[in-house]
């Protein structure tokens, strides 16, 4: 009787124990579980032997899937809603724990200035958007990387939105710029997130160094290109030695190339992809002589004058002086059409400034002389015929 009742008082003292040591889950905290099963999107999860979970519906899908592999045994992180449901069962939440993990994680990164990896879910004219369990982040156009950087003519929000929507499901690096704890958002920057490199690859930067990169955009001014986290333009005058008249035939988006930097001041930097080719007017200068009379064809017609094709990046400019041997100045347009072929005298050489300038007008006056010499050389001899 006497080891019955010492028995008794163990039993009694270790169950007193586990009552004293048992906490009841708390709503909105996070406990951890060993999985007791899984059917469909109901998840049992067995909570130290004291109280049993129950994880379904849209609070068993979190942003990692977790359920898809889940399987008897593992324990996991879930988060508690309620404290007892009507079978008496812990209401938790995968969804709401991998939210708050995510928020945490979040909140770490922005205290320590630390980049992290994002893909956007949906774009609109204004930047990128991203979901990750109900956290809302924000990617504003002007906070993307110059690679990403939608640059179009003209800001045409219809172009821009095209260029933004490509960026979607992509993974993004990027920095926590502002972070809204009460509304659970978040302001993200692409370009923050590459400032140490893009700094460290401008101080190394240096004029009259080829570089390779990307073309980021193409507009009617010219061509943007990236490399090493920096953005750059080729002007339209440094795109090729010849008339460059649409930026576009040069090149799209995506494609790699190779440019010379040409000048450097601040964050704003220039490029010439025609200087790493021979300067065809150096060639030029010897080929065509002041004085020369050429035969070739219009190819471009301005306000001020026509222009003639010499070589295949050479263009002669027949002033709108110099096109009629008329009084005054005719329009361009009504005198020559391009596709024309004219005869005209080289009258200026400048391969320094890269202009050739020509004269129809003394091409034409260039044959009067010789007929009025003639006529004066006849005039001539008939007055010595008649003095005879």
């Amino acid at each position: 009787m006497k080891t019955k009742y010492v028995y008794s008082d163990v039993m009694e003292d270790l169950l007193s124990s586990s009552e004293m040591d048992f906490t009841p889950p708390l709503p909105g905290t996070l406990v951890e579980g060993e999985v007791i099963s899984v059917v469909k999107n109901k998840i049992l999860v067995d909570l130290g032997g004291v109280a049993t979970g129950v994880i379904s519906g849209q609070e068993a899908q979190d942003s990692q899937n977790t359920i898809k592999d889940l399987k008897e045994g593992d324990v996991i992180s879930a988060y508690v809603l309620d404290d007892e449901n009507e079978d008496g069962l812990v209401v938790l939440s995968l969804r709401k724990a991998s939210q708050k993990q995510t928020w945490n994680k979040f909140v770490d990164a922005y205290e320590k200035g630390e980049t992290i990896s994002v893909s956007p879910s949906e774009a609109n004219k204004g930047g990128l958007l991203l979901n990750i369990d109900g956290i809302k982040g924000f990617i504003p156009v002007s906070q993307l990387a110059p690679l990403h950087y939608p640059r179009v003519n003209g800001a045409n929000s219809s172009q821009i939105l095209t260029r933004l929507q490509k960026l979607v499901g992509l993974d993004l690096k990027v920095k926590i710029l502002n972070l809204d704890k009460e509304g659970g958002k978040l302001i993200l920057s692409e370009k923050a997130a590459e400032s140490d490199k893009r700094d460290e690859a401008l101080d190394k930067l240096e004029v009259g160094q080829k570089v390779k990169g990307k073309v980021s955009g193409i507009v009617n001014f010219g061509i943007f290109v990236t490399f090493n986290g920096l953005e750059g333009l080729v002007h339209i005058s440094e795109i090729a030695w010849g008339h460059v008249k649409d930026p576009n035939d040069f090149g799209k988006l995506g494609d790699e190339v190779e440019v010379l930097v040409i000048g450097k001041e601040k964050e704003k930097i220039s490029l010439s992809m025609k200087r790493l080719v021979p300067d065809p007017w150096v060639e030029a200068a010897k080929k065509y002589k002041v004085g020369t009379i050429i035969e070739s064809e219009i190819n471009r017609i301005t306000p001020f004058g026509a222009f003639v094709k010499l070589d295949e990046d050479i263009s002669g400019l027949i002033h709108v002086s110099e096109i009629s041997p008329d009084e005054g100045e005719d329009k361009p347009e009504e005198k020559l059409n391009v596709g024309d072929k004219v005869k005209a005298k080289i009258i200026a050489i400048d391969p320094d400034e890269h202009r050739v300038g020509l004269s129809i007008k003394e091409a034409v006056d260039e044959k009067k002389p010789k007929k009025e010499k003639i006529e004066v050389e006849e005039e001539t001899a008939s007055e010595t015929e008649e003095d005879k």
